[in-house]
């Protein structure tokens, strides 16, 4: 099962565990990693978030007032608090900025799995930020494709009524 922007998230299958395609994602310099992965890690049974949009257009402003962008940069946030873990991949050919501030945000959340390869720009920033706060990392996507191999998926148990 795979959500891409700007699909509802609230809509989404509790019952299994999710992941969060976060990382370089920069049109023109970085590769479509997030449906490779996105379809690898669905066929394994995870529900995916790929922030990946189709109809994504570059002129759109980046400002709070412009509705397309405030309403992509929420359903992201919404899909790093929503999902149990958080893929962050930053590719080599790009410089990721807010990837560098997502990383800052869910240091602490005990989600976070960063792919950060050799020629990534801020590479040592990422390994002291990762080391500093027990974040798993991998050297490539294959790497981390060989740890979801190993990795059962259960479903979680159902919210309690109370």
């Amino acid at each position: 099962m795979i959500f891409r922007s700007p699909q509802d998230l609230s809509l989404r299958n509790l019952e299994i565990p999710s992941v969060f395609l976060a990382g370089s994602i920069e049109t023109g310099k970085a590769t479509d990693w997030q449906t490779d992965m996105g379809n690898f890690l669905s066929a394994r049974g995870f529900a995916v978030f790929n922030p990946r949009r189709d109809e994504w257009d570059a002129s759109w402003v980046q400002e709070f007032e412009n509705p397309q962008f405030f309403h992509q940069v929420n359903w992201e946030i919404d899909g790093l608090e929503k999902a149990d873990h958080i893929i962050m991949y930053f590719e080599p050919s790009t410089l990721s900025p807010i990837s560098l501030l997502e990383l800052g945000l869910f240091a602490r959340s005990g989600k976070l799995l960063v792919v950060c390869p050799r020629g990534f720009w801020r590479k040592g920033n990422v390994d002291i930020v990762c080391s500093r706060y027990n974040i798993p990392t991998f050297d490539s996507l294959d790497s981390i494709k060989e740890f979801f191999l190993n990795k059962t998926v259960e479903k979680k148990p159902k919210p309690t009524d109370k």
